[in-house]
């Protein structure tokens, strides 16, 4: 694998893949615990919308993608609070309004859309040094927040209702929460691409849980569990020309399936 990190886009995959992990790794095992794989799928999805909004724009689809997540998760935040409509449906309709606004913005922009194919399914080996800036600004970020804000984070993923009666301004943080998806989500894109968002940023903290009940060391887990499976996904896909952000999630895919039919109580949790 070494020979291959003459060449710059390979090093750039890999500070990609690297700095993709810290963010899925650590947001992740907020949304796998706390049960909102759904929402978080919702937010990546009307995301779509932000990357129709920077090539309408003429600008970096990525730039847009940042605010325009934030508000989408804002919006799912307040709206899947509401007693109106269930929140399945809410989400639902989120997800398909961002997709639908992203197909129109891109259908009036002039030209061809380059790359667009890429932020769909993503291709980490196309990532450019300026994303890696954004990637590394964003993680900061996220690590700051978590780290400022850790033990009303572990209130509201275990006991939401508890931490609203013990004072923890509870609705505030979960929408603080879903906007550290939104920049996971940022991050991501480049990876394995809107569609495929969701799998990367469950599959390693849901592996990660067979290991330990302990939140810090199953985000440390799953940050490395993310790294392995990107680096080898990366790596496979150099190797027989496959696209990059696909073979990523498959890589995971199989580790879960093989995980899975590890029978549970077999030892797996060594590191309470």
């Amino acid at each position: 694998m070494i020979e291959i990190l003459q060449y710059e886009f390979m090093t750039n995959a890999l500070a990609a893949a690297l700095l993709s992990a810290i963010a899925c790794g650590i947001v992740g095992v907020y949304v796998v615990v706390k049960r909102i794989v759904f929402i978080s799928g919702g937010i990546s999805h009307a995301s779509f919308g932000g990357i129709g909004l920077g090539y309408f724009l003429g600008i970096s689809p990525v730039l847009c993608v940042i605010p325009f997540g934030i508000v989408s998760a804002l919006i799912i935040g307040e709206v899947s609070r509401r007693k109106t409509i269930s929140e399945d449906t809410a989400i639902g309709i989120l997800w398909a309004m961002g997709m639908a606004l992203g197909i129109i913005l891109i259908s009036l922009t002039a030209g061809y859309a380059p790359d667009l194919f890429s932020y769909l399914f993503g291709n980490i080996l196309t990532v450019p040094r300026s994303d890696l800036v954004i990637m590394l600004v964003l993680d900061a970020v996220i690590i700051a927040t978590v780290c400022l804000l850790y033990k009303e984070f572990l209130a509201i993923t275990f006991d939401e209702e508890f931490a609203e009666v013990a004072g923890v301004p509870a609705h505030k943080l979960y929408l603080v929460l879903l906007c550290l998806i939104a920049l996971t989500v940022v991050i991501l894109i480049r990876v394995v691409g809107i569609i495929l968002v969701i799998a990367l940023l469950t599959i390693p903290a849901a592996l990660s849980r067979r290991f330990t009940d302990d939140l810090r060391k199953m985000m440390a887990i799953s940050v490395i569990l993310s790294a392995l499976f990107s680096t080898t996904g990366i790596y496979l896909s150099y190797l027989f020309d496959l696209p990059s952000g696909s073979t990523i999630v498959l890589v995971a895919g199989i580790a879960f399936v093989v995980s899975s039919l590890i029978p549970s109580g077999t030892g797996l949790k060594v590191l309470r």
